[in-house]
């Protein structure tokens, strides 16, 4: 397993990371036994997977419970945690019993890196609460960042980072923390967005990245033939017209037929390589320039085995290119927003 250090700092995080969401079951992803979830994170270390990450939102705690559970008797100094903590929870007088909260699910006495889950702002937040109070007075950007780093100092976490700030929110977000280490936002053949401005801002200041939707919640592990199989809570992104899902919220036409021929000509080149979509997808997603660490959801070993096997030979560049162009008019269309849930004009990132 490849080793990538973390924007400036001295942290080297694995390539390949395991993302935990569906840990602890939920409507999203559908039950997950603890066994598995058990097998799968000792697996995990067994292939060099450093890197784990949570949220306290994911399956309302039971995410970073599980996780918890299945890292008892792994050696802790080998191992990096992150979960992330909601906006709507960061006022000075809250935000320490949410990072005490997260500890006690993981049973960790430290976290080692903590980050703001979404942008601090009311129309962010109100992903997060329908309580109107704070909505209206949501928690100022100072008063989060000057707790973390209280946080910080008293060792109740390692390292600060933020998840899907877009370039604005990030410096509004730097000037109060200069320490802040990395940037999780969402990056995929599928998900290119981030391309256009963040990864430029992320290597320009040295923080570190770490991609998420790395195989676009199942559309490039090539498991559905077509679009119209693709499950409902999949079918909520910008990707898709709006009214194929009740829970839509972006209200767009989508870019279905982008998206399509997209999915073709990935298919047909994986072919041409001699691999599967999702062993080519996760390649080119390592290839981003500035990309610390892919996340990657498993949830049984022989997943998780054939995500690692992707990782051990990059693609080179003349597939990275034809892959590149393929899925141009997908980036041309969707543009440099990557709140893929929401529409163009409501962007929550920024």
């Amino acid at each position: 397993m490849e080793f990538r250090r973390c924007g400036k700092s001295d942290l080297n995080l694995s390539a390949l990371g395991l993302g935990c969401w569906s840990f602890g079951g939920g409507a999203y992803w559908g039950d997950c036994n603890q066994k598995d979830a058990d097998v799968v994170v000792r697996r995990s270390v067994e292939l060099g997977i450093n890197y784990f990450d949570a949220a306290e939102a994911y399956n309302a705690g039971r995410s970073e419970e599980s996780l918890g559970l299945a890292l008892k008797g792994l050696p802790r100094d080998t191992i990096v945690v992150g979960t992330k903590v909601s906006p709507s929870n960061c006022y000075a007088r809250t935000l320490p019993d949410h990072c005490e909260a997260s500890l006690r699910r993981l049973g960790l006495d430290y976290i080692d890196l903590y980050m703001i889950h979404w942008p601090i702002h009311p129309h962010s937040i109100r992903h997060f609460t329908e309580d109107p109070a704070i909505i209206a007075n949501p928690p100022t950007v100072e008063e989060a960042f000057a707790t973390l780093a209280d946080l910080k100092r008293q060792g109740k976490i390692r390292h600060i980072g933020v998840s899907n700030f877009a370039t604005n929110r990030l410096d509004e977000a730097l000037r109060v923390c200069p320490d802040i280490l990395l940037n999780q936002l969402p990056y995929s053949l599928l998900a290119r967005a981030i391309e256009l401005e963040s990864l430029l801002q992320c290597r320009r200041l040295g923080i570190g990245v770490i991609g998420y939707m790395t195989l676009m919640q199942g559309l490039l592990a090539d498991l559905y033939p077509t679009l119209d199989l693709v499950p409902p809570y999949q079918r909520r992104t910008r990707h898709f017209h709006y009214t194929r899902c009740e829970l839509t919220r972006h209200g767009e036409a989508g870019a279905e037929a982008e998206t399509g021929t997209a999915l073709a000509a990935i298919r047909q080149i994986a072919k041409e390589c001699g691999m599967t979509m999702p062993e080519l997808a996760t390649k080119w997603a390592l290839a981003g320039q500035g990309i610390t660490c892919c996340l990657i959801g498993a949830r049984s070993v022989r997943k998780l085995e054939e995500n690692v096997r992707a990782a051990a030979e990059p693609l080179t560049p003349e597939v990275v290119e034809k892959l590149d162009h393929a899925t141009q008019p997908l980036l041309d269309k969707l543009g440099n927003s990557f709140d893929y849930y929401e529409s163009y004009e409501n962007n929550r990132t920024r």
